[in-house]
């Protein structure tokens, strides 16, 4: 028999009645029933109950035992009796008889529990995620992931993409986030940075003549936490493809992403559907004004709506003002809403003042007749007018979000989303995907005074060189496009400007000289100069692609080491201080900082090797 085990703790069933096993794991929970000792032995796979009693000459060891050490049991498997059979455990129709015990581990009091559901801060967890990795969910998280990435490259592969690598020591570049700058050695002074994205070598291999690439690709962005962005690091498919235009993107990518969340929708039997092929297209501006943001929740049938008309000349002259003075006034139906106490609506009002806005103001409706200072004010037969426009049924209340169109827009989508979830009106079992289109090319900088890109600098502008020559550079459009699930960006994407004077002449438009791009992208500028393919691709999110397939509220649940929202990693001590021998290897100085003593500096110690 092999030293550790004859089979894994998920192995056994009634067939293996009779049989001497052995089996390796850890001790996730100890139950004492007067004299019988039942043990829940638990390793990847799965968990095995074993029994000692007074007859057992494993009983003393596995008493002795604290939670969480690793032990071998050498056992008889036996059949429980149909009133003591766990049908949640896949071996529920068996127990193993503990003959002989050999703790391989013992392990201390633990700093959190393994067994359970209890939450723990999230400085616990990350300081000891080895054993936060032991927990149930988040080791079927880390499963999913495993398998999400194999189902993915498989399909890519099956799409007719090849894989490649990129280098992970590169060049600085502006992509939009702060770099990771790596000090060299052998050139003193200089920095290699970590990749942002892949983004100029996967066009780079397009202009190298193959033909469609991709890869599971890390990148390192210096970013702020969010609830789906991890600091620090991250991983995408990243893809890229020659001689396609922006419908051969979508016809490539949409395949692969169906199918991954089909093959993972019933993931711990949730039953979810996916959105049909081809995904809906909605171009941004319309994504902007119907549902108050570039990333839509589709599953939410609330659609705001344009109503500034309706308030010229309203007796309501708040919005009446704000209308003739240039803003706007946009209106978020409120459905069923008739038997809302006005607690409710006078509820989402002061939410809006604690995310900064001036207020939400609303109309209230039951059996056709209306309430509220808007409604009266507006006029009941202008408020008709109004719900008969938008669609409304005579119980259908109104949010309002009126001033500057940006402010109004952003309000009036956080208050879709709101309402949407405060009437249970998202459906839970959904993947609904869509693609934004017709990114501006170009939007104005307000603080600067000056046009400037408004997505992608490297996108191509719809119309082309001539678009760039003759219309007012705010109305330019581009080839970008985002790919959304269920109000989650996953992706941005574009067809690429390939053609250095239309590059030029973009740059040009905001404000950079030739010199400047010559000087920044310097090798792909070049390469452009000697021949490159018409190209375009994108680069879903991994972890945010099993965050949402795992129906987790936070990306850290979805990647096996993640770093605390400060960008630390609790566990391994990292950042930390570099030893003086290692700063003097890398030719550099640590400049003195406040709050930083100068002795943390000469107490730090030099990493070990492996």
């Amino acid at each position: 028999m092999h030293a550790y085990r004859s089979h894994t703790c998920a192995a056994l069933s009634a067939s293996n009645v009779g049989e001497t096993v052995r089996l390796s794991g850890w001790v996730h929970r100890k139950r004492d029933h007067g004299g019988v000792l039942f043990v829940d032995l638990r390793d990847h796979y799965g968990i095995t109950q074993i029994v000692a009693d007074s007859d057992s000459p494993a009983l003393p060891t596995l008493e002795s035992l604290r939670v969480e050490s690793v032990v071998t049991i050498d056992g008889l498997v036996k059949a429980r009796s149909e009133a003591t059979q766990n049908p949640n455990l896949a071996t529920g129709a068996i127990e193993v008889f503990a003959r002989a015990a050999t703790v391989q581990s013992h392990a201390q009091e633990l700093p959190m529990p393994v067994a359970g559901d209890a939450e723990y801060p999230e400085d616990i967890r990350l300081r000891y995620r080895f054993l936060d990795l032991r927990r149930e969910r988040l080791h079927q998280n880390i499963m999913l992931r495993s398998k999400v990435i194999s189902s993915i490259r498989q399909r890519m592969i099956g799409q007719g993409f090849t894989e490649f690598q990129t280098p992970i020591l590169t060049a600085s570049s502006p992509e939009g986030a702060r770099d990771y700058l790596v000090p060299s050695r052998v050139h003193p002074g200089k920095f290699y940075a970590l990749p942002q994205a892949p983004q100029m070598f996967k066009q780079l291999l397009m202009v190298a003549g193959f033909d469609r690439y991709f890869q599971i690709a890390p990148c390192f962005r210096d970013e702020d936490a969010r609830a789906d962005r991890s600091p620090g690091e991250f991983y995408q498919l990243d893809f890229e493809m020659s001689y396609v235009t922006q419908e051969d993107v979508f016809a490539a990518i949409e395949p692969v992403l169906h199918g991954v969340f089909e093959e993972f929708a019933d993931w711990q039997g949730k039953g979810r559907s996916v959105s049909a092929l081809p995904f809906r297209r909605i171009p941004y501006r319309e994504s902007m004004l119907r549902y108050g943001n570039d990333k839509p929740d589709l599953r939410n049938p609330i659609l705001i709506s344009d109503v500034s008309d309706q308030f010229v000349g309203s007796g309501f002259g708040r919005f009446a003002s704000i209308v003739e003075g240039g803003d706007v006034v946009r209106a978020i139906p409120a459905p069923g809403t008739a038997d809302k106490s006005r607690k409710f609506f006078d509820d989402m009002n002061a939410w809006a003042q604690s995310e900064g806005f001036a207020g939400l103001g609303y109309a209230t409706r039951k059996g056709g007749e209306w309430g509220g200072p808007i409604a009266k004010n507006h006029g009941e037969g202008k408020m008709s007018a109004m719900a008969d426009a938008l669609g409304l049924g005579p119980d259908d209340g109104l949010f309002f979000a009126a001033g500057k169109e940006a402010q109004a827009a952003k309000l009036a989508g956080l208050a879709r989303t709101r309402v949407g979830e405060s009437l249970g009106l998202i459906d839970q079992n959904r993947f609904e995907f869509c693609w934004i289109v017709d990114f501006p090319m170009f939007e104005y900088d307000e603080d600067n005074k000056k046009i400037d890109f408004s997505h992608n600098p490297f996108s191509m502008p719809q119309g082309e060189m001539d678009a760039l020559e003759t219309k007012d550079p705010l109305d330019i459009l581009a080839y970008q496009y985002d790919i959304v699930c269920n109000g989650v960006e996953l992706s941005s994407g574009a067809i690429r400007n390939h053609r250095p004077e239309i590059m030029y002449k973009a740059f040009e438009i905001a404000g950079y000289s030739q010199a400047e791009v010559d000087t920044n992208f310097a090798g792909m500028i070049n390469a452009f100069k000697f021949g490159a393919p018409p190209h375009g691709g994108s680069a879903p999110g991994i972890d945010r692609i099993v965050m949402l397939l795992a129906d987790e509220p936070n990306i850290r649940e979805v990647i096996v080491f993640p770093m605390t929202q400060k960008a630390e990693d609790l566990m391994m001590g990292a950042p930390n201080f570099a030893t003086p021998k290692q700063l003097k290897e890398l030719n550099l100085r640590i400049a003195p900082q406040a709050g930083v003593a100068a002795t943390d500096v000469d107490k730090a110690v030099a990493p070990k090797a492996g």
